[in-house]
């Protein structure tokens, strides 16, 4: 079923024994554990390699979904999660703009009552649109803004939002093969705020990405933005969340807070001492990947560093390891000498 080459978790914890028992299985809304792991199965590179297509997947899947969650969270699946998002007073790790080039906090949010994008309807997507498109009416002041329909948006105003790496590209071969780009691009958008520091993506991993981001390493005020908007939001979204497993995701990989936190920051010396910025990531539960994430190469030295864990620890928490770890990482750039 799966290639030899292939590390992915799924492949790690999908006996044989437990397949037998699964395969006939389908929850409500018809997802199958075909339907789950055929991401996995046509890409031998993927890390997970697993998809939920329903709130109703983690609990009748739950001998599959029980080891790759526990394993690639290191969370036993009895603990409770707990959500905060509380803003902590933060100083600025990088006042001065010499090493962070920008911040970005973003969650990932799925309607309580409606199939996963994995496993949806076009008319079940297009009902996530138009429940999303009335909740951004709500949102006022900074965060204010337009909803563009991925159907309509002119050449001009995408390549316009492209400058601030705007993206309106559909969902890579991970996404295609789990099903996460039928009918692109119907019932797909974004809103952007008027200052370009607060957007949600629709209908796209999840049903919705609600990002907060600036041209700083502010985190505090990033993830200030963040915390008003999702709570705007909730005034008329009811978002799939579980005792054990927080906020629902169609990646397990996302489930808890469905937080990623980043800095992108360019660290010339650390580049050549690897072993030190691996070290601190370590010692904060961060996680360092490419330029332009996961998978990528590092150019011009910038990384993007995000916090790794994200199940059983609240979005506060994950903010201030993040803050932690960023602030060590500047002041041992600074200390080192040029290379």
């Amino acid at each position: 079923m799966f290639e030899n080459s292939s590390n992915s978790f799924i492949k790690k914890h999908l006996s044989k024994d437990i397949f037998d028992k699964l395969k006939t299985k389908k929850t409500k809304s018809g997802f199958t554990l075909y339907h789950a792991i055929k991401s996995g199965i046509e890409n031998p590179d993927s890390s997970v390699g697993i998809y939920a297509g329903d709130k109703e997947t983690y609990e009748e899947f739950f001998e599959i979904f029980n080891p790759v969650i526990s394993d690639y969270h290191s969370f036993k699946l009895t603990n409770f999660h707990k959500s905060d998002f509380s803003v902590p007073d933060l100083s600025n790790p990088d006042p001065e703009k010499k090493y962070i080039i920008s911040t970005r906090i973003r969650v990932a949010r799925n309607l309580e009552k409606l199939p996963f994008t994995t496993n949806t309807s076009l008319k079940e997507r297009k009902e996530v649109e138009k429940k999303a498109v009335k909740a951004f009416e709500l949102l006022d002041n900074d965060l204010s803004g337009n909803f563009f329909s991925f159907k309509t948006i002119s050449d001009s105003q995408q390549r316009s939002f492209s400058q601030n790496h705007i993206g309106f590209n559909k969902g890579d071969r991970f996404q295609e093969s789990a099903g996460i780009n039928r009918d692109w691009p119907d019932a797909r958008g974004i809103f952007i705020s008027n200052n370009e520091n607060f957007i949600v993506w629709i209908n796209e991993e999840d049903h919705l990405r609600v990002i907060s981001m600036q041209k700083n390493g502010d985190i505090s005020e990033t993830f200030n933005r963040l915390s008003r908007g999702i709570a705007i939001l909730e005034k008329n979204l009811k978002f799939a969340f579980d005792d054990h497993l927080g906020y629902l995701t169609a990646c397990p990989s996302n489930l808890g807070t469905a937080m990623r936190a980043s800095v992108h920051i360019r660290l010339p010396n650390l580049q050549k001492k690897k072993n030190l910025l691996e070290d601190i990531a370590e010692k904060y539960n961060l996680q360092i990947r490419g330029t332009h994430g996961e998978k990528t190469e590092v150019k011009g030295a910038v990384f993007d560093i995000s916090n790794r864990q994200r199940l059983g620890i609240t979005e506060k928490e994950c903010i201030k390891a993040l803050h932690k770890g960023i602030c060590t990482i500047v002041n041992l750039e600074k200390a080192l000498p040029p290379l």
